[in-house]
Order: structure tokens, then C-alpha cells, then sequence
């Protein structure tokens, strides 16, 4: 199976050279030959910069972009500009000349160019952003939605809950995955009017649907699928970034306070690393944008290169696996539901 990956090269706050550096490092350690990589921009920067990583160019190609959206942009102003490197990555994907894109750029941008360019997936009111947290049981809580959608109904948590399922499933490899509604309480009663009336329709349906978590319950990984709006999902997530530079700035400055602190921290540095490694956004690389019809990985803007090679990879899972064809089928059984139930769906 050949896949095709677009690489939007001008969306990230590092420029485009990280990310075609992480795109080219994702190559080298690929060990299949089936994985090519499209980058997209204004050639002549792109080529210049394989030039400078002197970089064969078996296995890539460059598609010439002229716009850049900018990280100021509108969603709104972002799609207009036609002839931008996330635009016509998302063309590429429509016309069947790529098979995913990744993008570093704006998240709303990146929203809107592939609604507009690719559509939602049958069955799905409104794609999510679906964001993986670490835990203390190694086993990872996949988050959505982090930020597509501020105010949801309960058939798009519903759907949440399917899409984020699926692709714990098949990305994640873990059959019947543990799904939970993030609320206030762990009671059926606790949270919004939103939140109760999906936690009963969620008790009803094929899901292993374990109620509801509370924000304290995501790192513990007592759920392996934890659905909420993106208002909330997307304020978890700025939360969590926090954590690591407040956590090893508090640790410099209890270091620096005398000889002995700086002994046991010496001491303690593989324990550290891996700390560090565990709470480090450039391990997962990018987040999916489930529900569209095709494959986009949305990164962080201030992505390094390990981040971009991991954004690569799950972009190259996500295709291999078909995690869209099935949602389509998931989904399919969810309308057939919410049918039966009298949920609107529309």
C-alpha cells in the first residue's frame, strides 16, 4: 500500500526547514518503502533547504504554494487564501494526490481548510481534535474534543465518543477501549444539562461506557477515551502543556540552592529524563482532526523536528489502518440509534 503524506512546510513558528527536517527524519526511519512525502510551499525555499540537509529526494516530491496563513489569520481569512501551503495540501488530499496532510499552522485554519476542502465524514455533525495525554499506568487517555468546537448538543459527544473509540482501537491497538464523559462528578447526575443527557445515552449503546471522570481521573488513566466539549478540552490541554516547564522550573530552583541539592539532582537525571520524556508533546507529534473525509494531523505551532517525524508517523497510521473507513462503519450504527431514540442529529 503506497502512502502519500502533504506536509504543509510554512504553517510552524520554527519555519520551514524544522519540518522538512522532522518530515525527512520520519523517512530515514521508516522501514517500509511504501511512505513518500509531499512537501508544499514555495519551491524554491523548500528546495533550497533539501539542498542545505542534503537530502535525496527519492520518495519526495514539491508542490509550489506562494500564500502563507499566519498564525494572526482568521479561520475565515485562512481558506481564502487559495494558493496557501495548507490549502492546496488539502486540495492535494481532495484530489486524490496525497493520502494525509500534516500541518503545523493555525488549528482553526487547518479546521476550516479541511472542512471546506474535504467535508465531514457520513454520520458526523462536527469533526473533534482528539489530543493524547500521558498516564501513571503507561496505557495513554485520548482527549476530545481539544478545541474544534466550543458549544456542543449531545449527539456530537455521541459521535465523540465513537470516533475517539475507533481510533483508540486501531491506532492505539486496544480492543474495546474504556470510554467516559469528563464532568464535575463521578455521578450520572453531576454535570451540565448536555453532559446528564449524553451519560444516558451513552449507558445505552455499544460503547464499554464506564460513566463519568472528573478532570484529577486523566492522568491516572481510568479511562482510555475521555469526551468532553472543546471549550473545556481545549483549556485541559493548554493546562497540561503547563506542566513540564513548571515542574522542572520549580526543580532548577530548588537545584541552585545549595551543593547537596545539586548532588541529588545529579543523582536523579535518568529519573528525570524520562519524566521529561513522558510530559515532552513532541512524542505523540500531532493531534487528529477526526470526522473529515481524509486524513489530517494537526501539530503544535512551536512543533521541533522529533515532533514533526511523530506527526508523519501517526499520519501514516491513521491511513494504513483506515481508521476513517471505520468510523464510517461505527457511525453507521450510532445514526441507526439515534434514529430509534429520537436524538437529533442534525
Amino acid at each position: 500500500m503506497s502512502i502519500r503524506i502533504a506536509v504543509d512546510t510554512m504553517g510552524g513558528d520554527r519555519g520551514p526547514a524544522v519540518v522538512i527536517d522532522g518530515a525527512l527524519q520520519f523517512l530515514a526511519q521508516d522501514n517500509s518503502s511504501d511512505t513518500s512525502l509531499v512537501f508544499v510551499g514555495p519551491e524554491e525555499i523548500i528546495r533550497g533547504h533539501l539542498k542545505e540537509l542534503r537530502a535525496s529526494e527519492n520518495g519526495l516530491s514539491v508542490v509550489d504554494a506562494r500564500e502563507v496563513i499566519t498564525m494572526d489569520d482568521t479561520p475565515k481569512d485562512g481558506i481564502k487564501k487559495r494558493d496557501s501551503s495548507l490549502v492546496v495540501s488539502h486540495r492535494l488530499l481532495k484530489e486524490g494526490k496525497a493520502d494525509a496532510v500534516v500541518s503545523t499552522g493555525n488549528s482553526g485554519a487547518i479546521m476550516a481548510s479541511a472542512m471546506f476542502n474535504l467535508g465531514r465524514i457520513e454520520g458526523v455533525s462536527r469533526p473533534a481534535i482528539a489530543a493524547v495525554f500521558p498516564t501513571s499506568n503507561c496505557r495513554p487517555s485520548l482527549v476530545l474534543d481539544v478545541g474544534a468546537n466550543s458549544d456542543c448538543k449531545v449527539h456530537n459527544l455521541l459521535e465523540f465518543a465513537h470516533m475517539g473509540a475507533v481510533y483508540y482501537s486501531y491506532v492505539l491497538d486496544v480492543e474495546n477501549p474504556k470510554v467516559a464523559l469528563l464532568s464535575i462528578g463521578e455521578e450520572s447526575s453531576k454535570g451540565n444539562d448536555v453532559t446528564v443527557e449524553a451519560h444516558r445515552q451513552l449507558g445505552g449503546n455499544s460503547l464499554n461506557f464506564i460513566g463519568n471522570v472528573e478532570g484529577r481521573d486523566i492522568l491516572t488513566g481510568k479511562a482510555d477515551v475521555v469526551v468532553c466539549d472543546g471549550f473545556v478540552g481545549n483549556i485541559i490541554l493548554k493546562f497540561a502543556e503547563s506542566i513540564k516547564p513548571f515542574i522542572f522550573d520549580k526543580f532548577k530552583r530548588q537545584v541552585s540552592t545549595n551543593l547537596f541539592s545539586r548532588l541529588g539532582a545529579g543523582l536523579m537525571a535518568p529519573f528525570l529524563g524520562r519524566l521529561k520524556k513522558t510530559f515532552d508533546y513532541s512524542q505523540a507529534g500531532g493531534a487528529p482532526l477526526l470526522g473529515t473525509n481524509g486524513v489530517t494531523i494537526v501539530s503544535h505551532g512551536s512543533s521541533n523536528a522529533l515532533a514533526v517525524m511523530n506527526a508523519v508517523r501517526a499520519a501514516r497510521d491513521m491511513v494504513e489502518k483506515r481508521v476513517n473507513g471505520h468510523i464510517i462503519s461505527e457511525l453507521s450504527s450510532l445514526s441507526a440509534h439515534m434514529k430509534i431514540k429520537g436524538i437529533n442529529g442534525e
